[in-house]
């Protein structure tokens, strides 16, 4: 019985001792120690228990007792920031639409290959009506400044007379269509080249979302 009393009083003990040590180590309390850290202007990091009103717009780091990051404060972003930030979010949802876009319009990659060869073909069809209506102004001007080369300044005959306003316009309006037209071949070759860069570039996309990864 004695021996069962010892073991007992040893337990308790035993039992006291590790409860104090924890409340030793806790501080005696049941709060969490907290200790923040920040740097200063100079560039020197510093910690304590609270952060110097001037630097407190700053990022800081809270850690505990034994010195574990609880969480990190950000500094607040500069509208520039702010508007980068909402730049490449939109990009990203755009992204994404673009994304579901491919997965539930087409099939595979020939429906792309497809489409995009129809558009090209459109394009090359109004090219070639474009060059069409360039060569018929061009066959006009010519007869128009046949006519134009028996008048003054053209004319090197004495009597020869003023050119008249009416066909002068014509050539001026002539000239100027196809200046025109020739702009319209130009913005039409740029956006065949668009069309292509722009299905190739769903061809690849569309191989990468529909390819099993692993």
């Amino acid at each position: 019985m004695e021996i069962a009393r010892v073991l007992f009083a040893v337990v308790v003990l035993s039992g006291l001792m590790g409860e104090a040590g924890i409340a030793a180590n806790s501080g005696g309390n049941s709060k969490t120690s907290r200790i923040y850290t920040w740097t200063d202007k100079d560039g020197v990091r510093h910690s304590g228990d609270f952060v110097p009103p001037e630097y407190a717009q700053q990022q800081k780091s809270v850690l505990n007792a034994q010195g574990v990051e609880l969480h990190r404060d950000e500094p607040p972003k500069t509208p520039e920031e702010r508007a980068e930030e909402l730049r490449l979010q939109q990009e990203k949802m755009q992204r994404q639409q673009h994304d579901r876009f491919l997965l539930t319009t087409y099939t595979s990659t020939r429906d792309i290959e497809r489409l995009r060869d129809e558009r090209v073909a459109q394009i090359d069809a109004q090219m070639h009506a474009t060059s069409g209506y360039i060569e018929t102004i061009e066959s006009r001007l010519k007869s128009l400044s046949t006519r134009a080369m028996q008048f003054k300044p053209y004319s090197d005959k004495p009597d020869a007379r003023r050119m008249p306003d009416d066909l002068a316009e014509q050539l001026v309006i002539g000239v100027t269509e196809v200046r025109s037209q020739r702009s319209a071949i130009e913005k039409q070759k740029q956006d065949m080249s668009s069309v292509r860069v722009q299905f190739d570039a769903d061809i690849t996309r569309y191989r990468e979302l529909t390819t099993p990864t692993g």
